[in-house]
């Protein structure tokens, strides 16, 4: 049997505005099941939501892993396309409860299976991490929203240097050519998804491009100095290509969690991708991409001006890497103050319950499965 293919997104992202969520489009209304995973840190939710996922990757489904923007080896949910499973980590600060109890949402706790001595034990210790925790995040959101300002001040120089006619024309331009290889659908809505491809963790600055663009054949490549240019082309493409009734996924910026940085038209295997600082990947390089057809928006800027703020452009740009680089430090310093909380947890579990309820799921998973065939 044939292996199902993975694919990785974030649907959460530490960000200027905080922690941002896109959790209601991990799955689509009309889900066959979806399981919330309820549980203290490391009682093992990312580890049951793995296993479940590499089993049906085995079995030969294509699976959704749902990466942590918190912890680079977690994951906050799994879904299965095939079949309409997901299983969400439903804790904080992605807290999730059920929409449709039992016809379509249930809980899954896994404080079920924990020893509340061996926890009430550590209950200053515990509680004492959760407030340091808390303390690094906000601090690491701070680092961001001054990040935000610096990058608003260097788009400013970019945008005055900027002639729009001239990014307006290519937008008109990739627009025209996508349209012209699909036919427009007006008699359903339009299905968007939203997600973030990259992500601010305690790594850096993460990204799964790869693994997103693998279906894709075609892309349009938006690059240039100028990050705001090319969210604007992404975003308003996007907008454009919803109102001609095409179905979009939009990923979106890690740093303004409302701007994109990507936008895919599954129905003819295309993307239009802006370069993303901060992340090397190159889509020439990828054996699936056919196609790229690249757009430099730096040609559209008016060398005079840019001479005139060229000491405001190097120093904001050094500030904004200052300033991210302080927020990845804090949110490392957050990873390693939960994993000291985790301590506290693993060994008041009996992870051999969990894994028999775990083997349980599977096998209803496999039955809502055999409803598909």
């Amino acid at each position: 049997m044939k292996k199902g293919k993975l694919r990785k997104v974030f649907p959460g992202g530490n960000t200027c505005s905080g922690f941002y969520s896109y959790y209601d489009y991990i799955i689509e209304p009309g889900a066959t099941r979806i399981f919330v995973i309820k549980g203290g840190p490391g009682v093992g939710k990312s580890t049951f939501m793995r296993w479940i996922g590499e089993q049906m990757l085995e079995m030969g489904y294509d699976v959704e892993f749902h990466c942590c923007s918190s912890d680079n080896n977690s994951l906050d949910g799994i879904m299965i396309p095939a079949i309409k499973v997901a299983m969400l980590d439903g804790t904080a600060p992605h807290v999730v409860d059920p929409k449709n109890p039992g016809a379509v949402d249930e809980i899954i706790h896994l404080g079920d299976f924990w020893d509340e001595g061996k926890l009430r034990k550590y209950k200053k210790e515990i509680m004492a991490c959760n407030t340091r925790v808390g303390r690094l995040f906000k601090t690491a959101y701070s680092q961001l929203a001054e990040a935000k300002i610096i990058n608003d001040e260097l788009n400013s120089y970019f945008d005055e240097a900027l002639n729009y006619a001239q990014v307006n024309g290519v937008i008109h331009e990739i627009a025209k050519s996508i349209i012209s290889q699909t036919e427009t659908q007006f008699e359903k809505e339009p299905k968007d998804r939203h997600l973030f491809a990259t992500a601010f963790t305690p790594a850096g600055h993460t990204h799964h491009l790869d693994t997103i663009l693998q279906d894709v054949s075609s892309i349009y490549l938006i690059k240039g100095s100028a990050s705001s240019t090319g969210s604007y082309i992404v975003g308003t493409l996007t907008h454009a290509l919803h109102m001609h009734g095409l179905d979009t996924e939009v990923f979106h910026c890690a740093l303004e969690p409302k701007k994109a940085d990507l936008v895919i038209i599954p129905s003819i295997k295309t993307a239009v991708l802006k370069e993303i600082p901060g992340i090397n990947f190159n889509p020439q390089e990828a054996d699936n991409i056919e196609r790229v057809k690249t757009y430099y928006t730096n040609n559209f800027l008016n060398p005079e001006t840019l001479a005139m703020y060229s000491k405001e452009i190097k120093n904001c740009s050094e500030r904004l890497q200052s300033a991210i680089k302080r927020a990845i430090s804090y949110i490392a310093a957050a990873k390693k103050e939960h994993d000291v909380m985790e301590e506290y947890y693993i060994p008041a579990m009996n992870f051999e319950a969990i894994n028999a309820r775990r083997d349980e799921i599977l096998k209803r998973i496999l039955g809502y499965a055999q409803e598909f065939k």
